[in-house]
């Protein structure tokens, strides 16, 4: 957890490029996301010359020569304003024609996952004031801890507070944690988001090893494995995926497998049986065309619908075995189409579907009002759904409307303990805020997943009085207010 003190250093930030001109938030995260990156370069750089100091031999591979040293962040950050500035945005013909900027994008593999989706980048602060106040109070973050400058940009990127675009839009940290959380990443997962935003996913799940499973670094085959094969995330859009690529690596993730493509049409084709475990949010409101979609999703579900063809390149992404968690908008689970039926019917009878989450409505907030639920199920391609568990969320920790304040009603430590024995779950009633729903009840229902449809409600019994007497009280007070006028009618004359 960060303290009110960084809270109050990335307000400031932010603030700043607001009254600098910057006013999209995500340019904001991006040129913030920049800075970050070339401290670190610097950084990086500081800590290889320590080492080589102490044992007295050169660096092999500089990320900086002695030439390029005035576009180091430990240089230039003491220099002028407009100095500062002219390195960033003038070609300097004595460091061979680069700027800080560019150097930035010229580093490639050796900075680490983040620069290889440098290409696009642009600078777009626009006066050396404003530069030289972002730069020096980055320098003064606690970027050397890896919790703390993980959670100071994940606070960083809580601040945007619009949608995005074909229904993309920051699923809640609480939200992504329960899911992880229900998940329980194992040791040889290969985890993947389709479509990774700023991959909130994938970050909570590494939180997760390193907190629940810290001794599992002890092993080297699985170091290895966490390191460079763990974690997968695709994102079409390359701003989205230059955020994700930092906070991953921000987060003490140094080299996730990263992809920028439509993970829905035919260049995602050859991902087949790739993966273990599957968490996302994909996006809801998109609409494609068939040619647009790689084939085989079709064959599962043909629609034009993204958050079908998602749950469909899912089952195709994954392993036999490999377990999803994922958030779909309500009409996936009641959706009369043909479309949405062939899905249910996929998930319920050829894999094994093992529980539903309704989510209240304003859990998107102040995003969007859409409700949702969380699926969890497992690819078999046998079946083996006996049971579906359901579970009625009604609070999540904060405040349904717009402000989403904290407030003490939460129900997601008792999802997540029920989701955990869900044995315990067998005898509970169809009026409890979660129970279990046979195969066949499901099949009998058109495959509908909605708990609306099985949750069974008790109605309390008002007795009404008679009408007659209903009448007479009526007259008793009509007849005590003309008195009352009377009254008052009188003592006015």
């Amino acid at each position: 957890m960060i303290t009110g003190e960084i809270k109050s250093k990335i307000d400031k930030i932010w603030d700043d490029f607001w009254t600098g001109g910057i006013s999209n938030p995500l340019t904001v995260i991006e040129q913030f996301t920049y800075l970050i990156f070339i401290k670190q370069l610097d950084d990086r750089q500081i800590r290889m010359e320590k080492q080589a100091n102490l044992l007295g031999i050169p660096i092999e591979k500089p990320i900086y020569t002695k030439k390029q040293a005035p576009l180091r962040w430990s240089n230039f950050k003491n220099k002028d304003p407009e100095a500062m500035f002219d390195l960033f945005t003038k070609q300097q013909r004595e460091l061979d024609d680069l700027t800080a900027f560019d150097f930035m994008k010229t580093i490639g593999a050796e900075g680490g996952e983040f620069a290889k989706f440098m290409k696009g980048a642009i600078f777009m602060i626009q006066s050396p004031k404003l530069l030289d106040k972002v730069v020096q109070q980055i320098d003064q973050l606690p970027l050397d801890n890896r919790d703390t400058k993980g959670d100071l940009y994940e606070y960083m990127l809580s601040k945007i507070a619009e949608a995005g675009t074909n229904g993309q839009f920051r699923t809640p940290r609480h939200i992504i944690n329960m899911m992880v959380a229900m998940a329980q990443p194992k040791k040889d997962d290969i985890i993947c988001d389709p479509a990774c935003g700023t991959a909130g996913f994938l970050v909570s799940a590494g939180e997760y090893i390193y907190d629940n499973h810290n001794d599992w670094f002890q092993d080297k085959t699985f170091r290895e494995h966490f390191h460079a094969n763990m974690f997968h995330g695709n994102e079409f859009d390359p701003s989205m995926l230059r955020i994700a690529a930092m906070n991953l690596q921000l987060h003490g993730l140094e080299t996730p497998v990263l992809t920028g493509k439509d993970a829905l049409s035919e260049a995602n084709g050859d991902v087949n049986d790739a993966y273990t475990l599957i968490l996302a949010n994909p996006p809801f409101k998109g609409s494609l065309d068939y040619d647009e979609v790689e084939s085989s999703l079709l064959q599962t579900t043909k629609t034009k619908k993204t958050e079908l063809l998602f749950l469909s390149l899912m089952l195709r992404s994954l392993k036999v075995g490999g377990r999803a968690a994922v958030i779909v908008p309500d009409g996936v689970l009641f959706g009369s189409s043909n479309a949405h039926k062939s899905i249910r019917e996929e998930l319920v009878e050829n894999q094994k579907l093992q529980a539903v989450i309704s989510m209240p409505s304003g859990v998107f907030k102040p995003y969007a009002g859409v409700s949702t639920a969380v699926l969890f199920f497992t690819k078999t391609n046998s079946g083996g759904t006996d049971n579906v568990w359901f579970y009625d969320m009604k609070a999540d920790g904060y405040s349904l409307d717009d402000k989403r304040n904290e407030i003490k009603d939460n129900d997601i430590p008792d999802i997540l303990k029920r989701y955990h024995n869900l044995e315990a779950e067998a005898d509970r009633k169809r009026t409890d805020q979660s129970f279990m729903v046979p195969f066949k009840e499901i099949k009998d229902n058109d495959w509908d997943l909605s708990i609306n449809r099985y949750k069974e409600i008790v109605y309390e019994e008002i007795e009404y009085d008679d009408p007659k007497d209903i009448i007479k009280a009526i007259k008793e007070l009509d007849k005590e207010r003309t008195d009352a006028l009377l009254t008052l009618e009188n003592l006015l004359n």
